[in-house]
């Protein structure tokens, strides 16, 4: 394939975005969250392209995420890649984007790609291909307008944003090769803890309380936690500016139509409750939208499970270089092209997901808390390897509800005063403050407890996934078959976790204080 009849690539990838996207209202109706928003520059690559209904990260935690997503296999064979504060990256295994520029390729990213890790972004080139010349401040969306608006009012001080994306990108395509076709990653961090309080209606007229009733059944449907809900949703939607500002730019350059686009997150929301950092929808589950005028056939609804550590052998075969033969993930050009709606692939019917270390000191001994799990269509089944240790991190003492919690705005600010694999933020506060009163103790055991050694879940009649129905006795065949096709793609792939011994992600260097 020649390099003037590739398709240009532009991944947007945005940190800790679930699916929260106004595109989905059209499949899970108006009762979720994604009823106060409008995104219509997702939408239009979902309208004008193809919207996926059950996309799943391989691991809902940054750096392994995105290492499985850079090299198309399980975050476990990625090396330190597996880890997120310790990890390290090892450059004998291939990337997408280095093997794509070998081919030819302009590459370059905005902002995160990789990370946290050492050294920052190797997968993608480091600092060599990194385009940041006009700020980083995006990502600090709702901190910058909400200074700058006192100073030169609110219009100018969004225009100030989005200016830098432009010229963050423009500053990529001026370094682009005649005739050369580019990939450019674009990764915004706007939706990663924190932002400002009470942003999301300051800033975007979003009313917390038209959250009330739509929010998930395990958290307390209180002020507090919808208007940090709410605020949330908000970063959502400068997230989705700032795509419409590379929209624009593609269409000015009349290089719209040329350009495969991919809009997708790393995992669910962080800071609340079984999302970030967890095996449920809410913090596996994300937003995924692909556009290729050329080869993708519009206005389609896809419902295969897909794990978008599959975007890596589809970036490459977009591009035509072939993926390396030990990647376990599938190329989705095939499934793109077919012109297929619901169900395409009957095979892409489960995808397996997982976790090791995410903060390092968030438990004694600096170990992980190591999980498996595999989703299909009808159900979630869970193996959590080591379930005497605490999920969200040692609680510090405060699994006593008697005990007195740090100040509140020290539990919204300081991750790691307690529970510290989940991200600081008013909901953890508020939950951890409330945590005896008998309303909320079910919700903060659901969201702090420990968790059983196997957890089973009916998708379909409990999606916020409450009741543990592992030790239903008309359940045992199913629960068995999920185990073993879990364990059969764990054995397939080498996962370290199913190592007989002591399991090499409890040891050194994958646990232990980081090093300096």
């Amino acid at each position: 394939m020649s390099g003037a009849s590739r398709p240009n690539i532009l991944f947007a990838f945005a940190d800790d975005w679930g699916r929260y996207a106004s595109a989905y209202r059209q499949v899970e109706g108006d009762d979720t969250p994604n009823f106060l928003i409008e995104t219509p520059n997702f939408d239009r690559i979902a309208r004008e392209g193809v919207l996926f209904t059950n996309a799943f990260v391989p691991a809902p935690s940054c750096t392994p995420c995105r290492s499985s997503v850079l090299t198309g296999r399980y975050f476990w064979q990625t090396g330190r890649g597996a880890i997120l504060q310790g990890a390290v990256w090892d450059e004998s295994i291939p990337s997408w984007p280095l093997m794509l520029e070998e081919s030819g390729y302009h590459i370059g990213h905005t902002y995160k790609v990789w990370g946290p890790g050492t050294p920052p972004n190797a997968p993608y080139g480091g600092e060599r291909t990194a385009y940041n010349t006009a700020g980083v401040h995006f990502g600090d969306y709702s901190h910058h307008v909400t200074r700058r608006r006192e100073e030169v009012g609110l219009k100018e001080a969004r225009q100030e944003m989005l200016d830098e994306v432009r010229g963050n990108f423009d500053a990529f395509l001026a370094a682009r090769p005649e005739d050369a076709p580019f990939a450019y990653w674009w990764g915004p961090t706007n939706t990663h803890r924190t932002w400002e309080r009470g942003s999301g209606h300051a800033l975007y007229g979003l009313e917390p309380d038209q959250l009330q009733g739509r929010l998930p059944a395990y958290l307390p449907d209180v002020p507090e936690i919808r208007e940090d809900f709410c605020d949330y949703l908000g970063e959502c939607l400068a997230v989705d500016m700032g795509l419409g500002i590379l929209i624009e730019r593609l269409e000015e350059l009349g290089e719209m139509d040329n350009t495969f686009i991919v809009v997708s997150g790393d995992h669910g929301i962080p800071g609340m409750p079984r999302g970030k950092c967890n095996m449920y929808d809410q913090g596996s589950e994300v937003g995924l939208a692909m556009r290729l005028p050329k080869e993708i056939p519009p206005q389609r609804i896809v419902d295969d499970l897909v794990n978008i550590m599959d975007l890596a052998p589809t970036f490459l075969e977009a591009g035509g270089v072939k993926p390396p033969a030990e990647a376990a993930a599938r190329s989705l050009m095939p499934l793109l092209r077919s012109g297929g709606h619901g169900q395409v692939e009957a095979d892409r019917d489960h995808v397996v997901i997982g976790r090791e270390r995410h903060v390092a000191g968030a438990r004694d001994g600096y170990l992980p808390y190591p999980q498996r799990a595999i989703r299909t269509r009808d159900y979630l089944y869970i193996r959590n390897y080591a379930p005497d240790r605490w999920p969200m991190g040692d609680p510090r003492g405060l699994d006593d509800p008697e005990l007195s919690p740090p100040p509140y705005e020290q539990l919204c600010r300081d991750t790691f005063a307690c529970y510290a694999d989940m991200d600081a933020s008013p909901t953890k506060a508020w939950m951890i403050h409330h945590r005896g009163e008998a309303e909320v103790a079910a919700s903060f055991q659901l969201g702090f407890g420990k968790f059983p050694a196997e957890e089973l879940y009916s998708v379909r009649d409990d999606p916020h996934h409450l009741v543990n129905l592992v030790e239903r006795p008309e359940l045992q065949e199913m629960r068995r078959e999920l185990s073993e096709k879990l364990e059969g793609i764990l054995r397939q792939n080498r996962d370290p976790r199913l190592s007989e011994g002591d399991c090499s992600f409890d040891l050194a260097p994958f646990a232990g204080p980081l090093s300096d």
